[in-house]
C-alpha cells in the first residue's frame, strides 16, 4: 500500500471514529433513552421501571426516557431486543430474576446472560399463592393435599413458562410431590383477570401485585415464600411457618446491552445508586408498598449469578416445560 493510500485509510478511520466519540461525550443529550419493559403494562416489572426512572432522571438532568413495553414469551422477546441493541447508552431494559437464567435452560434464546451490562437491582418481591375470597381452598396445606390426591386437578396460573412464579410452583411440586395444572399467562394483568373471574383456581404472583386485591377483600393469600412475615402483610403466614421450606420471588432490576462503554455505564450506575438512596424515592416506594432491595453494578451482577447452580440442579431433577 502506498503512503498516500495509507494516509487516506487512516484519515477515513479517524473520521468514522470521531462521531462515536463525540456521541459518547454528548450522552444522553442527543435523544431519549428507550427503557424496554419485556412485560405488558400494569405488572410489577412495569411498575418498578416507571417508579425508579424519574428519580434516575433527577440524577442525570440531561436524561430523557420513554418506557417501551415489549411483552412476549415470558420476557424473552424484550430481552433479545435489548441484547441486540447498539451499546450507545440509548437503550436499557428491565429484567427479572430468576427468569433471565431459567429461560436459557428450557429453550433456545438469542442472548448470553453473562454478556449483559448489569446496572441496578431495585426490587426483591416474594412470591405468593392467591385465591379469590370465595375459594374453597382455605390453607396451603389443603392445596398441597389436593395436589397429591387429585394430581393435576387444581389449576395454577403464572406469568409464563420459566417465570419466577412458574419456578416457585415447580419447586413446590418437587418438594411436596403435589402436581398442578399449570396455566401460563402473558403478564400479571391477564393472570389477575383470570383469577378474579374464576378461570383458574389459584394465582401465583408476587406480594406487591396481590396486595391491592388483598386489601380490598377480593383476594386471600395462602402464603408468601419469604424468609419471614412482612410488616405490610403481617397477617399472611410464610410457607416456612406452614411447614413447607421454600423461599422464592422476583428480583427486578435494570440492565444494558453488552459492550456498554465504561463512561456511560459508570454514569448510569452512579445515577441509579443515588436514586435508590434518595429520600424521595424511598418515600414513593413505601407509598406503593414496593419491597426495595438496592444493589448496583458488580454487586448486582454477583447476586444474579449466585443462583445459577441452584437453578441448574432444579432443572436436572425435574425439567419444566409447560
Amino acid at each position: 500500500m502506498s503512503m498516500k493510500r495509507r494516509a487516506f485509510v487512516a484519515t477515513s478511520l479517524a473520521t468514522l471514529a470521531a462521531p462515536a466519540l463525540a456521541q459518547s461525550s454528548e450522552w444522553p443529550r442527543e435523544r431519549p433513552i428507550q427503557v424496554i419493559v419485556p412485560f405488558p403494562p400494569g405488572g410489577g416489572v412495569d411498575q418498578m421501571a416507571r417508579l425508579v426512572m424519574p428519580h434516575v432522571q433527577k440524577q442525570l438532568p440531561d436524561l430523557r426516557y420513554v418506557v417501551d413495553n415489549r411483552p412476549g414469551a415470558a420476557s424473552q422477546l424484550g430481552l433479545e431486543l435489548l441484547y441486540g441493541a447498539r451499546p450507545d447508552g440509548y437503550t436499557i431494559g428491565a429484567v427479572v430474576m430468576p427468569t433471565l437464567l431459567s429461560m436459557a435452560l428450557e429453550r433456545s434464546v438469542r442472548y448470553d446472560a453473562k454478556q449483559f451490562t448489569f446496572l441496578a437491582n431495585v426490587v426483591d418481591d416474594p412470591g405468593g399463592l392467591w385465591v379469590i375470597k370465595e375459594s374453597r381452598v382455605k390453607t396451603l396445606a389443603e392445596l398441597i393435599e389436593k395436589g397429591k390426591s387429585d394430581r393435576g386437578a387444581v389449576s395454577i396460573g403464572t406469568t409464563g413458562v420459566g417465570s419466577d412464579d412458574h419456578l416457585m410452583i415447580a419447586a413446590l411440586s418437587q418438594a411436596t410431590g403435589a402436581q398442578f395444572n399449570h396455566v401460563p399467562f402473558n403478564g400479571f394483568a391477564p393472570l389477575q383477570t383470570a383469577v378474579l373471574g374464576g378461570h383458574v383456581d389459584i394465582g401465583c404472583f408476587n406480594m406487591s401485585e396481590g396486595l391491592p386485591g388483598l386489601r380490598d377483600g377480593r383476594l386471600r393469600c395462602l402464603g408468601l415464600a419469604s424468609a419471614q412475615r412482612l410488616p405490610v402483610v403481617h397477617d399472611v403466614p410464610t410457607f416456612n411457618e406452614q411447614g413447607f421450606q421454600l423461599q422464592a420471588g422476583s428480583q427486578r432490576g435494570i440492565i444494558g446491552p453488552p459492550g456498554l462503554p465504561d463512561d456511560i455505564r459508570n454514569r448510569l450506575v452512579g445515577a441509579f445508586e443515588a436514586a435508590l438512596a434518595s429520600a424521595a424515592f424511598k418515600a414513593e416506594a413505601e407509598r406503593v408498598d414496593m419491597p426495595i432491595s438496592a444493589k448496583v453494578g458488580d454487586a448486582y451482577r454477583q447476586s444474579v449469578f449466585a443462583t445459577e447452580g441452584q437453578l441448574q440442579q432444579m432443572w436436572e431433577r425435574s425439567p419444566w416445560r409447560d
